[in-house]
């Protein structure tokens, strides 16, 4: 019998259930696909929360990797045995087996391990789409990237550090502050002791940034509009911290005619030409070493309550994959 981690009321991480489910054969256009690693993603606790709503009952989870092992009608890009990873839904990844539209799959080259795969679909992709399209990191520029050890934020400051920009990292502890230096940072802030603002102004000689990028929301939001340069991008696109309060559009020139994004992965991979250069992009910095993917964690799937509880609390550095 095939188990999944499903949930049936938002709630905690105690909400979290390992049960049986039923797996359908593939229909049209689709594949079935037996996980062989799973990303965690802070997105999956407001998925588990209800910060962002979900039809209950449902399984959890958006990054995986894993087999392909049958094949819908229709289906002719893909054959049992090809390994196959996916970072952009729908929702379902904390399963050991489950049918997924075979548009939002794709191939895992050579050289890159199913845990990798699992671990960099969508933590990659977001880089990818912050750095590469939200807005275009230049060399020489100098950019503030929240969560600097983070997920994500490892990812995307080695990825901005190869594109020749001038990195400057938060983090939280002396601990992830030695994590962001290692990710590339340049410069890196620990903003239990320090305040980034100031640090920002400083290390730039008052100029501040072109672009800021958080995920940390709610407690960094208003600091880091006063880290931007005139005519800068803020890009706010996590809320770790809670979600960001309403800001009057007023502030925003007030500050220097400063530009505001919340942008989503799905946007920006909403086609499948989209998609696969996107990840053929990914794939090829992480295989080329330029980008270091650290797994600092796994767990057991059926263990996933735990990992929600680690990651809330910060206890977690750099990538975490569930093993099924």
């Amino acid at each position: 019998m095939v188990h999944a981690i499903r949930i049936h009321e938002n709630g905690g991480p105690e909400v979290l259930r390992w049960e049986p489910v039923e797996v359908p054969a593939p229909g049209e256009g689709e594949i079935r696909v037996r996980h062989t690693a799973i990303g965690l993603n802070y997105i999956d606790t407001y998925h588990r929360a209800g910060l962002y709503k979900l039809a209950l009952p449902v399984a959890l989870g958006q990054e995986a990797a894993g087999e392909v092992i049958a094949v819908g009608p229709g289906v002719e890009e893909f054959k049992p045995g090809d390994r196959i990873a996916y970072g952009n839904g729908p929702i379902g990844a904390y399963s050991e087996e489950r049918v997924i539209p075979a548009e939002k799959v794709v191939k895992i080259p050579d050289g890159v391990t199913d845990r990798t795969a699992a671990a960099i679909m969508l933590k990659g992709l977001t880089a990818w789409y912050l750095l590469r399209r939200t807005f275009p990191v230049q060399p020489g520029q100098t950019i503030l990237f929240h969560a600097a050890a983070g997920g994500v934020g490892q990812i995307a400051c080695q990825w901005a550090k190869h594109l020749g920009a001038t990195v400057i990292g938060t983090a939280g502890g002396p601990e992830k502050v030695a994590i962001a230096r290692a990710a590339g940072c340049d410069h890196v802030i620990d903003y239990t002791t320090e305040d980034f603002v100031s640090r920002v102004r400083a290390i730039t000689g008052g100029k501040g940034v072109p672009v800021v990028y958080d995920g940390v929301g709610k407690t960094t939001f208003e600091g880091s509009l006063d880290c931007l340069s005139p005519r800068g991008m803020m890009v706010t696109f996590g809320n770790a911290s809670g979600p960001v309060a309403p800001i009057s559009p007023l502030v925003l020139s007030q500050k220097g005619s400063l530009y505001l994004t919340r942008p989503t992965l799905g946007t920006y991979v909403a086609t499948r030409a989209e998609h696969e250069a996107a990840a053929a992009e990914l794939f090829d910095v992480v295989a080329r070493g330029a980008v270091k993917i650290a797994i600092n964690q796994t767990y057991p799937l059926r263990e996933a309550a735990q990992a929600h509880r680690d990651l809330e609390a910060r206890k977690t550095t750099g990538s975490t994959v569930l093993l099924p």
